[in-house]
């Protein structure tokens, strides 16, 4: 197997490389582009990335993220990027004579008010939540693209739907991070600095599912071998939390002795955000194993390692 994972160097990325090379072993080569190197945005780069390289699997996990704050500041940027990758990447794989694309879309394209647990074939119910509507449209268009490759040219491909990630070497940046690491830096930060207050958005109330990125890593690359077909596959935890429980939990486990203090005037995104894995365990064989405790404890630990 030639297998090219663009996002290979992110966050999610290095735990697939790493699921892939404890999968496959010796059976597998695996290509490592980089932004750099690449602009996945620039279609004459894509089709340069893929004559180098010429896989036979590919696994698009590039993407410009961020949590509400950059949703709200980038919503035009983040759909242009997004889709243009995600239209060349796929393009590319059908001028290439790729045999297999995986796709990690995400949780962020299911309606705002959808009923939870999130069922696959509810996604086109409504419109996703607003803050982040652009970055979740922009990847449903991309799953719409492979189900129309693969109807009309047959190019086999899978579609995962992961929920919120969290894990070691997440993104800790305030201005990118996701709620997990934001609410952990700003909790040592308050601890370090011997603050009595943390102030977070929102009133505490929305909910939250939340999936370690081994076991997301793990289903990822399931799907290498046991799908075919872009039918969209959640991939969650079974376990939701309310931001407010979550950010009890992550106190507790830094350490941190102040108050907590919602700032109710700003968004709390999606009232709640829990996903049906009943496809998953069907067609992947796969449910999640870390526990929530655990993950968080090894995510608190990681970041107090490593933070500089």
């Amino acid at each position: 197997m030639k297998c090219l994972v663009t996002g290979s160097n992110g966050f999610l990325g290095t735990f697939v490389t790493k699921e892939l090379e404890k999968k496959y072993k010796k059976d597998i080569e695996i290509f490592y582009p980089r932004s750099y190197e690449y602009d996945l945005i620039d279609r004459n780069m894509v089709d340069d990335m893929y004559a180098e390289y010429k896989p036979n699997v590919v696994i698009h996990l590039a993407a410009e993220v961020g949590g509400i704050g950059a949703n709200m500041e980038n919503p035009g940027r983040f759909f242009y990027a997004n889709a243009s990758m995600g239209i060349n990447m796929v393009e590319g794989a059908r001028l290439n004579n790729v045999d297999k694309f995986i796709f990690v879309s995400t949780v962020c394209g299911y309606p705002k008010y959808a009923n939870a647990p999130f069922l696959e074939d509810e996604m086109w119910d409504g419109y996703p939540e607003e803050t982040n509507a652009p970055y979740g449209i922009a990847k449903k268009g991309v799953m719409v693209m492979l189900d129309g490759y693969y109807r009309q040219y047959g190019l086999k491909s899978a579609t995962l739907v992961p929920t919120n990630l969290y894990g070691p070497n997440d993104h800790f940046d305030p201005k990118i991070s996701h709620v997990i690491p934001a609410l952990i830096k700003k909790f040592v930060d308050a601890k370090d600095n011997r603050e009595k207050v943390v102030n977070i958005w929102g009133d505490g109330t929305a909910t939250r599912e939340f999936l370690y990125v081994e076991d997301a890593a793990r289903g990822i690359v399931a799907a290498v071998d046991k799908v075919n077909v872009p039918t969209p596959i959640n991939l969650g935890s079974g376990h939701e939390i309310s931001i407010n429980d979550l950010a009890i939990k992550i106190k507790n486990n830094v350490g941190f002795k102040g108050d907590i203090q919602y700032e109710t005037n700003k968004p709390n995104g999606q009232p709640r955000r829990f996903l049906d894995t009943q496809r998953a365990k069907d067609l992947l064989e796969w449910k999640a194993k870390v526990s929530f405790d655990d993950g968080i404890r090894n995510t608190v630990e990681w970041f107090m390692k490593n933070r500089i």
